[in-house]
C-alpha cells in the first residue's frame, strides 16, 4: 500500500477526478432542466453516478447518498448478471428493490460505456424519484402496504429498455398504461435517458483524448488514495464498541413500541476499520418501511461518513475500510420477495443512520452526530387529484415544502433544510409560488417553530410549521410521518427535539388528528397542518456558547425563557448576553423541569 501511495501524482489525480465529476454534473444539469415532475425539476429528486466495469462506485458527486452510495454497485452487478451480453446502444430500466435498487419509486437508467473495441469499461446511472410509479394508490410512499403486491408498483429488474439506441416500446407502453400521469413519466424517462447518454458520450470523449488506459488507471489510483485517507482518519479515532438502537414510530402490524433499528459499531484504529453489525434486528414486517439491501447498506455507511472528523471521498476505495453486516429477511437487512420496501429510502433508513452516528459519538466525543429529524411529514407528501384550472386534468406529484431538520454534531449546529439523513440536504425546498402554480393549493404558512430544537452544546435544527389547503377542489395526500412518537434524540447530554405532528383543521374549527402513515382526502374546506421535527442536540446545552444562544433568540428560534432555563444563558432586554448572570446561572444545578 505504501508503494502505491508514493506513486500517486496528486495534481493529476485531482484534475482527472474533476473531469469525472464534471461528467456527473452535466448529467445532473440535464435532469434538472428537462424532467417533467416537480419532485425532479424543482426539488431535485435525482442522482447520477459512474461505476467501473468491475461494479465499483467511482463518483456520485452532488447525489443523494441513499440513492447510490451502497447501491450503484449492486444495480450494475445485477444488470451484468441478468444481461451478460450488454453491448453499445443498450440502456436498462431498473427499479427492483430485490436486485440492488433502493425502492420501486426510484427509476434508474443504466447505460454501459464501451471503448472502440466493444469492451465494457464503465456504467453510468441516472436515477430519479418518480411522482407516480404505478402503485395501487397515488403515492410513492406506502407505509402500510403489507407486501409488494398491495404496493402495486411496476417492478423492472434491469430490463433492457433501449437497444441500438432505440426504445423498447413494449416497456414504454406498459408504463404509459399503468402510471397515472403517463406524459409526465415519459418526460422524466427521456430526461433520465438523456442524462445517461450524455454521461456515456462525455466518458468516451475523455478516453479518446487521454486514452482508455489512462482513464482506467485513474480509477485505481483514486480508490487507493481514498482508502489511504480512510486509513489515516480511522487510525486517529478513539477505538471502541457501542450498541445503539433508534426507534421508528409504530405502524399497524408492527410492535406497539415502534420498530427498532439496532447497530453495533466497532472502531478498530489499529486495523483501520469500522464495522457496523445490524444482524440483531427483527425480521421483515408486513409494512412498507422494510429496508432494501441497498438502503440498509447505504444507511449504515452514511452514518459512518457523517461522523468522521474529516471528509473522505465516498467511493469504492474508502468503502474498503467499512464492514456492514446484514442478514436476510431482516427489517434492516436484505428483504425477500414479496416484502414491501416502498419507503426504504427515508424513515427506517434514517433510524439506521442515526443509530450509527450516535454510537460513534459514544465511542469518541470528537466524532458522530445526534439523531436527525425524521420524514416524511405531510409537508413532503405526495399530492394527487384533478386540477379544475386545467380541465380537471389529473396530477400526481410530491411537494417538498419542509421536512426533518439536521442533528447537532460534535462541531456544528444542525442543518435547517437537511430533509432526511440519507438525502443529506441535497433536495431543494419548493418555492411556494411555483407549487401554487403547479397544483390547486394555497400555502398559507411555512415558518420555523421556536423552542423545538434538540438543545445541546451544538443544537439540532428547529422544526418547521407548514399549512396548506386545496383551492376549488378536494385533493388526496399520502405521507409516512415518522417522529411523531419517537422524536430525534440527542447524544452525550444533548436533548431530544420536539416531536412531529399533523392534523386537519376545517373552516368550522374542527380538528382531526392524523397518524403516522396516512392516505387521505383533504377537503376544500380543510387545511393541512404539518409540524416537522428538528434534530437532536449534541453535548450539554449549558456548554453552548452564549453568543450563539443570543443569536438564536434574536432570530426567534429560541425563547429567552428557554435560553435561561435550558441553556443557562441570561440575556438583557436587548437580547445581549449578561455574562455575570449567565456564569452564576450555569453554576446552579439544573432543575428537574429544565428540559
Amino acid at each position: 500500500m505504501q508503494q502505491a501511495r508514493e506513486r500517486i501524482d496528486g495534481v493529476k489525480l485531482a484534475i482527472m477526478q474533476k473531469r469525472f465529476e464534471g461528467v456527473t454534473r452535466k448529467m445532473a444539469n440535464t435532469m434538472l432542466r428537462t424532467a417533467r415532475s416537480g419532485v425532479i425539476n424543482t426539488a431535485r429528486g435525482f442522482s447520477c453516478a459512474i461505476v467501473t466495469a468491475e461494479c465499483e462506485l467511482l463518483t456520485a458527486v452532488e447525489s443523494y447518498p441513499i440513492h447510490v452510495l451502497g447501491g450503484a454497485d449492486l444495480m450494475t452487478r445485477a444488470m451484468l448478471e441478468i444481461h451478460p451480453d450488454v453491448k453499445p446502444g443498450d440502456a436498462f430500466l431498473h427499479n427492483s428493490p430485490y436486485h440492488g435498487n433502493t425502492h420501486a419509486a426510484d427509476h434508474t437508467i443504466l447505460v454501459p460505456v464501451f471503448d472502440g473495441d466493444g469492451v465494457h469499461r464503465f456504467t453510468v446511472l441516472a436515477k430519479a424519484h418518480q411522482a407516480d410509479c404505478g402503485n395501487s394508490m397515488p403515492t410513492t410512499y406506502m407505509g402500510t402496504a403489507r407486501d409488494v403486491y398491495q404496493e402495486g408498483a411496476l417492478i423492472f429488474p434491469a430490463v433492457r429498455v433501449q437497444s441500438t439506441y432505440k426504445d423498447n416500446l413494449d416497456i414504454i407502453n406498459m408504463c404509459r398504461m399503468r402510471i397515472r400521469v403517463p406524459a409526465q413519466w415519459r418526460g422524466d424517462y427521456l430526461a433520465m435517458v438523456g442524462a445517461a447518454r450524455i454521461g456515456e458520450r462525455e466518458i468516451v470523449r475523455m478516453a479518446e483524448e487521454l486514452g482508455w488506459e489512462s482513464v482506467i488507471a485513474h480509477a485505481r489510483g483514486w480508490f487507493d488514495f481514498s482508502e489511504h485517507r480512510m486509513i489515516d482518519i480511522i487510525g486517529r479515532m478513539r477505538p471502541g464498541r457501542a450498541r445503539m438502537t433508534c426507534m421508528h414510530d409504530p405502524l399497524p402490524g408492527t410492535p406497539s413500541d415502534g420498530i427498532g433499528a439496532t447497530a453495533i459499531v466497532t472502531v478498530d484504529e489499529k486495523a483501520a476499520r469500522i464495522s457496523v453489525d445490524m444482524t440483531d434486528n427483527i425480521d421483515c414486517l408486513p409494512v412498507g418501511v422494510n429496508l432494501s439491501h441497498a438502503c440498509a447498506r447505504t444507511a449504515a455507511m452514511v452514518g459512518v461518513f457523517n461522523s468522521l472528523p474529516e471528509s473522505v471521498p465516498a467511493n469504492a476505495g474508502s468503502f474498503r475500510r467499512i464492514d456492514v453486516w446484514l442478514r436476510e429477511n431482516c427489517v434492516v437487512g436484505i428483504p425477500r420477495h414479496p416484502t414491501c420496501s416502498s419507503v426504504a429510502t427515508t424513515n427506517l433508513a434514517d433510524r439506521v443512520t442515526n443509530a450509527v452516528q450516535r454510537a460513534l459519538a459514544e465511542i469518541d466525543p470528537a466524532t458522530g452526530m445526534a439523531e436527525g429529524g425524521a420524514g416524511i411529514p405531510p409537508a413532503s407528501g405526495v399530492l394527487s387529484g384533478r386540477d379544475p384550472r386545467h380541465g380537471n386534468a389529473p396530477f400526481v406529484n410530491e411537494v417538498i415544502l419542509a421536512a426533518g431538520g439536521g442533528p447537532g454534531t460534535f462541531c456544528n449546529d444542525g442543518w435547517l433544510s437537511l430533509f432526511t439523513m440519507g438525502n443529506a440536504g441535497m433536495p431543494f425546498y419548493d418555492s411556494i409560488e411555483i407549487d401554487e402554480l403547479h397544483h390547486p393549493i394555497r400555502i398559507t404558512t411555512r415558518r420555523i417553530v421556536a423552542d423545538t430544537e434538540g438543545a445541546g452544546a451544538f443544537r439540532g435544527a428547529p422544526g418547521i410549521l407548514t399549512e396548506f389547503r386545496p383551492v376549488d377542489t378536494d385533493i388526496e395526500i399520502g405521507f409516512v410521518s415518522d417522529g411523531t412518537v419517537s422524536p430525534a434524540l440527542g447524544v452525550r447530554g444533548g436533548q431530544a427535539a420536539a416531536p412531529a405532528k399533523q392534523h386537519l383543521r376545517s373552516d368550522s374549527g374542527e380538528i382531526i388528528p392524523l397518524g403516522t402513515s396516512e392516505q387521505i382526502t383533504i377537503r376544500r374546506d380543510q387545511t393541512m397542518v404539518s409540524y416537522s421535527n428538528g434534530g437532536g442536540g449534541f453535548g450539554d446545552p449549558r456548554g453552548r456558547d452564549a453568543d450563539r444562544i443570543a443569536h438564536d433568540v434574536r432570530e426567534g428560534w429560541i425563547s429567552a425563557r428557554r435560553a435561561a432555563e435550558v441553556y443557562g444563558a441570561c440575556l438583557d432586554e436587548s437580547h445581549e448576553v449578561d455574562v455575570a448572570a449567565t456564569a452564576a446561572n450555569r453554576r446552579r444545578p439544573p432543575q428537574s423541569g429544565d428540559t
